[in-house]
């Protein structure tokens, strides 16, 4: 049985569709021109790299900054398993005797479990991409609030003291500002033009964060601040979702190693880059943390004032993330319209979902609070259940039972972590 036949013949048949940005496209490379391994470096960096890095100095502050430390650490390295585990099942069913093409992750679940293993991969797909944009627009109005008007570094939610703008609230003025250019961006069917844009935002989301961990080490030696190395166990299980939601590219596991010239090599050059990425996380965080203490705020962007250098590092985020959104939300719309509209682009559907993801970002105040139910609730499925629960069914009459137990570790593992944080997340935004 050859899989995903007719997106093959229509591929071909078409070759300008084979140009359009999907969910299972790399942002650098093309499949007429495999990545070398300082690209696929790149691509794995620009794949995982977010705007979840912002939240992590105020997780370190719940759950402690040891305990963070070594938290982000242990979730990369499960996200690493969980990455190669999706590559090693796909290289067993990816015969010509079986499954010829599996380019993505919902390809991957139907080769597995057939239409339900789609059925669940799309929605956590749908849950998650739809989450991260709700997280930018809530990072995108809390900061424009920040930066124009005023609030006491005292206040538990900064936010509280902001006056109304023609009667809304400060956060809610602007995410309904961005709402209509959001309609405009999403309602362009081919995102070639706005794929670049993706990149910049992450060569920006560094810069800021260097910028942050320089004012951090300055503020840093000029204060005392008390700081703790451990947290109680309910922030323990926040911070894991904060971190599960940092290393978001479970997704492009696929097509990342597809488009790797050197398939041999992929798991190493995999490897170096979430132990650089962790290592980044962890520095960052601690800095963050070490510098403002317990007045470290969910964006902690937030804590740098308000002179030039800060301002444009700020409005730099939100104008990159603002321009991320469609390029998020594609998957979404992919989905949605291959499921109910035999693959047609549908307009009102996808201003729709841009309203339901504005109307949920009005609904939740603090970002880091949300980066955890969302990591816990779907990035702790994608990332660590599913790949070890196809990996278990494809391997499980080949593996020695020590090593299938290993698969069966990590599903409970997850399902815990997943339960687990999503009650204290909801806690916490709830209570």
């Amino acid at each position: 049985m050859v899989f995903d036949n007719n997106n093959e013949t229509n591929s071909s048949s078409n070759p300008i569709i084979r140009s359009i940005p999907r969910e299972d496209s790399p942002l650098l490379g093309t499949s007429d021109s495999l990545s070398s391994t300082p690209k696929t470096f790149a691509n794995i960096f620009i794949a995982i790299v977010g705007a979840g890095v912002l939240g992590l100095p105020y997780t370190f502050m719940r759950t402690g900054w040891l305990t963070g430390f070594i938290m982000i650490f242990v979730v990369s390295g499960l996200a690493y398993r969980g990455m190669m585990l999706l590559v090693e099942t796909r290289r067993k069913l990816e015969t010509p005797l079986t499954y010829s093409r599996i380019n993505s992750f919902g390809d991957l679940g139907f080769a597995v479990c057939g239409p339900i293993g789609r059925f669940v991969v799309d929605i956590l797909i749908l849950a998650s991409q739809a989450g991260f944009c709700v997280g930018y627009l809530i990072f995108i109005g809390n900061t424009l609030s920040h930066l124009f008007h005023s609030a006491p570094v005292e206040s538990g939610n900064y936010l509280n003291a902001a006056p109304y703008i023609w009667g809304l609230k400060a956060k809610t003025f602007y995410i309904w500002g961005c709402f209509p250019f959001q309609l405009g961006l999403n309602a362009i069917p081919t995102l070639t033009l706005l794929a670049p844009l993706s990149i910049f935002a992450d060569i920006v989301d560094v810069g800021a964060m260097s910028v942050v961990m320089v004012q951090d080490v300055v503020v840093f030696l000029k204060t005392t601040t008390n700081v703790h190395a451990f947290g109680s166990f309910s922030t323990f299980c926040y911070g894991l979702g904060v971190a599960l939601f940092s290393f978001e590219g479970i997704g492009m596991a696929l097509p990342l190693e597809a488009e790797a010239r050197d398939k041999k090599r992929f798991g190493f050059v995999l490897g170096w880059a979430m132990f650089s990425i962790a290592a980044m996380y962890g520095v960052f965080g601690v800095l963050g943390y070490f510098a403002f203490g317990e007045n470290t705020r969910d964006i902690v962007t937030a804590n740098m004032g308000k002179g030039m250098l800060s301002s444009l590092v700020q409005l730099g985020l939100c104008v990159n993330l603002f321009f991320t959104f469609p390029l998020m939300m594609h998957p979404v719309y992919e989905v949605m319209e291959r499921r109910y509209w035999e693959g047609r682009y549908c307009l009102w559907m996808r201003w729709v979902l841009v309203m339901v993801v504005s109307l949920v970002a009005l609904l939740v105040p603090n970002f880091t609070d949300f980066l955890s139910l969302v990591g816990s609730s779907t990035c702790c499925i994608l990332g660590l259940v599913l790949p070890a629960l196809f990996h278990y069914i494809v391997f499980k009459n080949e593996l020695k039972r020590e090593e299938l137990m290993y698969d069966l570790a990590m599903i409970v593992l997850g399902v815990i972590l997943g339960v687990l944080g999503t009650w204290f997340s909801l806690m916490e935004m709830l209570f």
